[in-house]
């Protein structure tokens, strides 16, 4: 087998997630896509702005930066959040 200098690529299957927002935040995110297009001059979707946000903000995230460094697990199976809807 070949030792090639890029290394296999990470899974990129796109995950569907469905939310509920406020209404004061679906105006916060249509505002921000508003001011996003008056900038750069290009119309995005909010749905499309929204993972690069998230993106941005966790990493952003210094104490969850380090959490993730020291072996805090990525995901927790079967984690039940009292008013997600999955109890």
């Amino acid at each position: 087998m070949s030792n090639l200098k890029l290394g296999k690529l990470p899974d990129r299957t796109p995950s569907k997630i469905t939310l509920t927002i406020s209404a004061d935040l679906s105006q916060a995110l249509k505002d921000y896509a508003t001011l996003y297009r008056q900038t750069y001059g290009e119309s995005e979707a909010v749905a499309e702005l929204i993972p690069f946000m998230l993106v941005e903000f966790l990493e952003g995230d210094r104490a969850f930066a380090k959490a993730r460094r020291e072996g805090f697990p990525a995901t927790e199976k079967s984690r039940r959040l009292p008013g997600s809807g999955s109890e």
